[in-house]
């Protein structure tokens, strides 16, 4: 039987640093590889809570899209930036960090490793840990998010999830699913699922798909919109949940890099000069980590081939590790 996760290159965890300058790669617990999502509930079944890291190596999604290549190296390169990172010098604890590997896509189709990647996904939640997602293609927001939703309705909670995008990401599943299509699958799955987009451009979607959207009861914050306005990102979400959100709501981020801008995150499968700056992204991001019960994240779209000194992977890794300390 081929193994469901396979261990990452030592030497992303390689650490030389003394001990009053730890790097997280220091810190990080590796669990062993996992031949199927059984073998991950028995590693995390004894262990305290903490964020498992999942890595996607996956662009057969964005392939299947028409998408520019690469973000099948971006779960390395993420970790390469990451792992090298300190402990946050403002906190004086650090989560536990598990490390379970990447998604193993050899010998398994493109759906496959989707089923694959909800069920590892959904032990770890239900082991109590949160989760840190890092693809490959968009595609796989839809196995990450539907795992929250169903496990947050397993506990008798209702479940968010937002989206930070340039596209709706709700074409509509035809002959196969791709990058393109999470949220429509997401929707037509579990329709009842409260979904909430920023970051949208009105150059990358079309009329019906928004459309589409909105009748399926997403709601959507385009950057346009938002600019005319003159509204920081935060304020434009806090409009958009309105004044009574439960706090504490459990909640997945999914967070395609191609919502910000070409001069932060070059390296993206599909990228514009226009979208977020760091500081639109960062103060709404840390509102959602502080108020709602944000239980995983996923960085979508990391193209290391198209990047420019790693700035796009350093970002992603910033994300994370903003994340772990949140």
């Amino acid at each position: 039987m081929t193994a469901w996760l396979r261990a990452i290159p030592s030497e992303l965890l390689s650490s030389t640093t003394k001990s009053e300058d730890p790097r997280l790669a220091s810190m990080v617990q590796v669990l062993p590889a996992a031949d199927s999502a059984e073998d991950l509930r028995d590693s995390l079944g004894e262990l305290s809570p903490g964020i498992a890291v999942l890595g996607y190596p996956d662009e057969e999604g964005i392939r299947l899209n028409g998408g520019r290549l690469g973000a099948a190296e971006a779960p390395r390169e993420i970790r390469r930036a990451f792992y090298k990172m300190t402990p946050s010098c403002w906190s004086p604890n650090s989560p536990t960090l598990y490390e379970l590997g990447d998604l193993n896509i050899e010998g398994a189709d493109l759906p496959e490793r989707h089923a694959r990647a909800e069920q590892l996904v959904r032990v770890a939640l239900d082991q109590g840990h949160r989760t840190l997602s890092l693809g490959g293609g968009h595609d796989y927001g839809f196995p990450d998010s539907v795992a929250l939703v169903r496990w947050a309705k397993s506990q008798g909670r209702r479940p968010l999830v937002v989206n930070f995008d340039a596209h709706l990401d709700v074409r509509p599943v035809e002959s196969h699913f791709h990058s393109g299509t999470p949220f429509r699958r997401l929707l037509e799955a579990e329709p009842d699922t409260e979904l909430v987009e920023l970051g949208l451009q009105a150059h990358c979607n079309s009329r019906a798909h928004r459309s589409w959207l909105e009748s399926a009861g997403g709601r959507v914050i385009f950057e346009e919109d938002r600019r005319t306005r003159r509204e920081s990102l935060l304020a434009s979400l806090q409009r958009l949940l309105g004044e009574n959100l439960p706090s504490r709501r459990p909640t997945f981020l999914s967070i395609d890099i191609d919502a910000f801008s070409s001069s932060y995150a070059p390296g993206a499968s599909a990228s514009w000069p226009t979208g977020f700056e760091p500081e639109d992204f960062f103060p709404c991001f840390e509102w959602c980590l502080a108020r709602l019960d944000v239980r995983g994240i996923g960085i979508y779209e990391v193209s290391p081939r198209l990047d420019l000194d790693a700035r796009t992977s350093k970002l992603a890794a910033v994300i994370a590790h903003r994340y772990l300390y949140s």
